[in-house]
């Protein structure tokens, strides 16, 4: 199953860095269950199959495109909100990573694992690749700190064109 294209800066692997296990298919939604439980929080067979839907997709997907599909698998309506606060509760315990600017989700290829979303986002056929580097995230946060600013949640999107498109 094709994910998310996910590439660590040099020096990522350096002593103290994190060191990620990439997950997919089936090994993913285990991890993601596995995740989540460890969080205190119950994986429920519509948190499985909005994760599921949501790691089927290579690129960004919206609450509602998940809404719509499950809504067919099911026979019966699901409603965008619940998508929405279920995505919620995966961004907050790090199964997901939300694309700010086009109100997407990704899921995240290592479950658990905290870390900045550092984005490259393709304005031609909407790819979004995942970039880990610890010195820009070190700096983003220290510039927020050095403005009395308490970080939540780092997120950095470079819009522009992928290899593909450019």
């Amino acid at each position: 199953m094709a994910q998310h294209a996910h590439t660590h800066a040099p020096g990522a692997h350096e002593p103290g860095n994190h060191a990620h296990v990439e997950h997919t298919g089936e090994s993913l939604v285990a991890a993601a269950r596995a995740a989540l439980t460890e969080s205190g929080e119950q994986w429920t067979s519509m948190r499985e199959s909005v994760f599921a839907e949501l790691a089927r997709h290579d690129r960004p997907v919206s609450a509602y495109d998940i809404a719509d599909n499950l809504s067919t698998a099911r026979g019966k309506r699901v409603a965008p909100n619940s998508v929405y606060r279920i995505l919620d509760l995966f961004v907050a315990n790090n199964l997901a990573m939300r694309v700010e600017s086009s109100n997407a989700y990704l899921a995240n290829s290592h479950p658990g694992c905290e870390h900045d979303c550092i984005f490259l986002v393709c304005d031609e056929c909407g790819e979004a690749t995942h970039v880990d580097d610890e010195n820009v995230s070190q700096t983003l946060r220290a510039l927020a700190k050095s403005e009395s600013f308490k970080v939540e949640r780092p997120v950095l999107e470079i819009r522009g064109l992928c290899a593909s498109c450019a």
